[in-house]
């Protein structure tokens, strides 16, 4: 077992590779008596050792060299984009200390670039300031241009690819969020509902279907997709319009199974009118698109069943 940090599963590997027998065990799935709270390394290894000798601990899936390098190739980009977003926010600080309010719609469009250009201030440290936070976010962009497009060349080589392609059926999830879904996470065969939605999902709950985060259960070859949270809330809004096929989307369901596609299209019929139903009711969208996240994470669980990884 080892606490949540970077080097867990090269110990993994390095003890494996010298033949002994070692297992990777997730924190959050170790049994913890209520009231002890007291943690040294003494009684953590001791602790272990009596879980392991009791059979109370189940080992989790540890990824080859391959699914950790696309792994890291996926962080580095969410990293380019947590820094571009951060230095826009800093950019429109920095806009609004100075009174200057863009007139028309923000989001970074062509007019809105424009309009930063044409900026004028009283003073030469001021245009210097403007112009190093617009560098900034210039590189971050480019960054985040690269590394898509080196996750766009490594992915068909993967082997995890068809899966990859197989979630993109799915409405609202492009390849960036497929493969940051399947790069960020271990075992598609061992994902599942692990938390109730605030309020929103009592019918599910009913059925004893706990919606939420997924979470690594029982030993398997296939790796487990640890969701996130962004992602999957970032594509749940997608299903507030009507069920529909566009261009672009028919286009990336062309070479899929005909299950998989009747699985998104399954979703579709679901989770818009699940949407549409709970904006009636008055709940706040936000929390409405929580929801389907969670609920959208049991069709990339059947998707996930019925396409397998390419043979290495």
């Amino acid at each position: 077992m080892y606490e949540a940090g970077p080097c867990g599963f090269g110990i993994y590997r390095h003890l494996t590779g010298r033949g002994e027998d070692c297992v990777v065990v997730s924190p959050s799935m170790i049994p913890k008596r209520s009231g002890d709270r007291v943690k040294t390394d003494r009684r953590d290894s001791q602790m272990l050792a009596r879980l392991h000798r009791a059979g109370e601990l189940r080992a989790i899936y540890v990824p080859d060299d391959t699914d950790e390098a696309m792994r890291d190739l996926v962080r580095a980009r969410e990293d380019a984009v947590a820094v571009g977003t951060q230095a826009k926010y800093r950019l429109k600080a920095f806009l609004l200390r100075q009174g200057r309010r863009y007139p028309g719609r923000e989001g970074w469009t062509l007019p809105y670039r424009r309009w930063l250009t044409d900026l004028s201030f009283p003073s030469a440290a001021q245009h210097i300031a403007l112009q190093e936070y617009r560098d900034t976010i210039d590189e971050t962009e480019r960054r985040i241009e690269r590394l898509t497009e080196q996750l766009r060349q490594l992915a068909p080589t993967w082997r995890w690819a068809p899966v990859v392609a197989a979630l993109q059926a799915l409405r609202g999830v492009s390849f960036v969020t497929a493969v940051a879904l399947v790069g960020r996470t271990r075992r598609p065969d061992a994902l599942r509902p692990s938390a109730r939605a605030d309020g929103v999902s009592r019918d599910s709950c009913r059925r004893n279907i706990r919606v939420g985060p997924v979470c690594d259960a029982a030993p398997s070859p296939r790796p487990a997709i640890h969701t996130s949270a962004d992602l999957l809330a970032e594509a749940a809004w997608a299903y507030q319009g009507i069920p529909r096929i566009g261009r672009q989307h028919a286009y990336r369901q062309e070479a899929l199974p005909k299950v998989v596609c009747d699985i998104a299209w399954k979703a579709q019929l679901r989770l818009t009118t699940r949407f549409r139903r709970l904006v009636a009711r008055g709940k706040a969208k936000p929390k409405v698109a929580t929801a389907i996240a969670r609920e959208l994470t049991g069709f990339i669980w059947a998707i996930a069943q019925e396409v397998s990884p390419a043979p290495q």
